[in-house]
């Protein structure tokens, strides 16, 4: 049944909660970009408190890396929910894959509970005067086409369970736009018209909650890509918002449909 919306617990009420070990027990988790950083850390994060987790990305390394780090985890915690990888790219993937990943997902593990879309790209910082199409092109197609198109695929699968969750990566510069962010910051202005529009049609029709968060400054390579002078000691690492990951992605944020989030404090 649909949940009755809900205000939303506030930054600093949320990293005061305790979250018990088996907060996202039984739960199935896609975690998109689940190689670095906060894709890696939120992967963590939700296997250590229970859920099986689906690891996607292009990257075979890095997603075995993010494996083990989660069968450490759940190994000390007492905790039996295994990590799937899944490789794609999500550059050149087209409906057909996604078509297949949810059927894989589905037949393999019987359903899904949640996405977390993460994978993303910084794209060229240029004027829009001085855009490639073909750079325009292949930053919308991670951060903006890709997550289009796996939410659409994976939909069916999550209107199946009891309370589905979709998170979307947002960014400070998909909320105000600033010069030479181009196709970076174009493409989170999208991906929170894709939240808003996919919440609303979620709205009093099904028990899924759709929302956003824009990390803020955390200590990524992305980041130090668009910063590269910047001290990264003086940002807050990936741990530091799982917080906020783990509310969103648990029964705690019930009713909560439609926000756009801010990792940061305020």
């Amino acid at each position: 049944m649909p949940i009755e919306n809900k205000e939303p617990l506030s930054n600093e009420e949320i990293q005061k909660l305790e979250y018990p070990v088996d907060l996202l027990a039984g739960r199935i988790v896609l975690v998109t970009g689940a190689g670095d950083g906060i894709g890696r850390a939120a992967s963590v994060a939700y296997g250590s408190h229970g859920a099986r987790v689906i690891l996607a990305g292009k990257t075979v390394p890095k997603l075995e890396t993010t494996y083990d780090l989660i069968m450490e985890a759940q190994k000390k915690l007492g905790i039996n929910a295994e990590p799937t990888i899944y490789p794609i790219d999500f550059a050149g993937a087209d409906e057909h894959d996604y078509d297949q990943m949810s059927i894989a997902i589905e037949e393999g593990l019987g359903g899904l509970d949640g996405i977390l879309h993460n994978a993303g790209v910084l794209g060229t910082r240029r004027p829009i005067s001085g855009y490639y199409l073909s750079d325009w092109d292949a930053c919308m197609n991670v951060n903006l086409r890709s997550g289009f198109m796996l939410t659409k695929a994976m939909l069916p699968v999550l209107e199946r369970g009891p309370a589905g969750r979709i998170i979307f990566t947002s960014s400070s510069v998909g909320r105000n736009g600033r010069a030479h962010w181009g196709a970076y910051a174009v493409s989170k202005f999208g991906t929170e018209g894709l939240m808003q529009v996919l919440a609303d049609e979620m709205d009093g029709a099904l028990p899924i909650c759709v929302n956003s968060i824009d990390p803020g400054a955390t200590r990524t390579k992305m980041r130090a890509r668009a910063y590269p002078a910047e001290n990264p000691a003086t940002v807050a690492a990936p741990e530091d918002h799982m917080p906020l990951y783990l509310y969103l992605m648990s029964s705690l944020s019930d009713g909560i449909n439609g926000y756009a989030f801010s990792a940061q404090p305020k």
